[in-house]
């Protein structure tokens, strides 16, 4: 029988870059990764795709499923849903794959509980600054002001619980910080047998 697979979660603030460094290390396919795809109720952004960065759903078909006990984890970031399979995962991990999250903070707590810390490898994505983080928020053009400002409040009292991970990772390039990821993964790959 095979071993079940780490998880491995990509959380941070909005605007760290979670996604980019995220693709980026599920290029190694030594590390046997599979992207956990979570559900959310926000409008898809430009170069988005449904079924491969969210499922994007309506607000009652997520509520339909909260009420099912579909998911693992779920939360309300900024008056958007934002959900991960609990069957998606499950499937995943006892096949033997490593399994990514790329969830928020809260929903790193919730998995947290109900998982053995030994299979959990957590990372902490962090812009270089607060500064940089409003720029990339900006830049992406997608978030009214009023979007723009929750995201910082949200990010600043996000960035209080990163000694909460296992390791906090400054995203001040992806490759970079995605070959850091790589090289912790590879390290606990090793050590697990």
């Amino acid at each position: 029988m095979k071993k079940p697979g780490f998880l491995i979660i990509i959380a941070g603030p909005s605007g760290a870059g979670k996604g980019t460094v995220r693709k980026e290390i599920m290029k190694n396919k030594k590390l046997n990764l599979v992207f956990s795809i979570s559900l959310t109720t926000r409008k898809i952004r430009k170069g988005e795709k449904n079924g491969v960065d969210y499922y994007f759903v309506s607000e009652k078909k997520f509520k339909d499923a909260i009420k099912n006990g579909d998911f693992l984890e779920y939360n309300n970031y900024v008056g958007h849903y934002y959900g991960t399979s609990k069957s998606q995962v499950e499937k995943a991990r006892k096949s033997g794959k490593n399994v990514v999250l790329e969830i928020d903070v809260n929903g790193t707590k919730n998995v947290m509980k109900a998982f053995d810390k030994k299979d959990i490898l957590s990372f902490f994505i962090v812009a270089p600054s607060i500064k940089e983080l409003e720029n990339r928020i900006r830049g992406r053009s997608t978030e009214s002001p009023t979007d723009i400002k929750n995201r910082l409040k949200k990010a600043k009292e996000e960035m209080k619980l990163k000694n909460k991970f296992n390791y906090v990772i400054v995203n001040d390039s992806p490759i970079r910080a995605s070959r850091e990821i790589t090289k912790i993964i590879k390290n606990a790959l090793a050590l697990r047998g």
